[in-house]
């Protein structure tokens, strides 16, 4: 005769039986369910046709449930991380969306030069520095004019330069490029170059969002240190 313990580990077999059956019957049916359904079919007739002197061990039962529990639980926190997912690209691809036609600084050292425009570029540093000096350089490498930038918290800063070189005459319009250095006291301060890009395009693809900016292409967003 079997024990009360198995018997309460049947009914509970049974029931749980019962509701995951109800839920394999519908069209989106997951594997995971049909795992679950076949092993309550092996479970419930193993139960049904123990030996009644030797009865299948309740803590043996239990346990191979609770394992089934857990795979059903972690497919659920699966499809939980696949929908938030999904809702952090979306919003994602609205804020790369929203930067067309802005103009971004993202790591680089080319500035250019227009009749009768500023050219515009940019730094970041990781710690406040007393002293940013900029060294604007043109396509042989030789500097034309310098800036001086002073007690700048850490983060992405930007300047203008009028054209006007060292000696005073008007640089020839084209590309330039910057060098930056910044000290605080007499310790170096990380340092890197920053150019203006204006974003013309957005992509949407498996590896993620990305977006087009002057001259580069395929950019991640954390790849934009500052929007004007």
């Amino acid at each position: 005769m079997a024990t009360a313990s198995s018997l309460t580990t049947d009914t509970n077999a049974s029931a749980l039986y019962q509701s995951l059956s109800a839920k394999t019957e519908t069209k989106t049916t997951s594997k995971t369910d049909e795992a679950q359904s076949r092993f309550l079919k092996l479970l419930t007739t193993q139960l049904k046709n123990q030996d009644p002197l030797n009865p299948v061990d309740n803590a043996q039962t239990t346990s191979q449930l609770a394992q089934i529990s857990t795979v059903d639980g972690i497919e659920r926190l699966n499809d939980t991380l696949t929908t938030l997912v999904g809702s952090y690209r979306s919003s994602e691809t609205l804020q790369a969306a929203a930067l067309v036609g802005h103009a971004v600084l993202v790591e680089g050292n080319q500035m250019k030069l227009s009749e009768g425009y500023n050219a515009y570029g940019g730094f970041e540093i990781d710690k406040s520095a007393d002293r940013v000096t900029i060294s604007i350089r043109d396509s042989n490498g030789i500097e034309v004019a310098s800036e001086q930038m002073t007690n700048l918290e850490a983060g992405a800063h930007d300047f203008a330069w009028d054209g006007v070189t060292s000696d005073g005459s008007k640089a020839a319009n084209g590309t330039y490029t910057i060098k930056v250095t910044a000290t605080k006291g007499t310790a170096e301060v990380t340092s890197t170059a920053l150019e203006f890009a204006t974003v013309t395009g957005v992509n949407n693809s498996t590896s993620g969002i990305t977006i087009d900016a002057g001259r580069f292409s395929k950019l991640s967003m954390s790849d934009v240190r500052r929007i004007i």
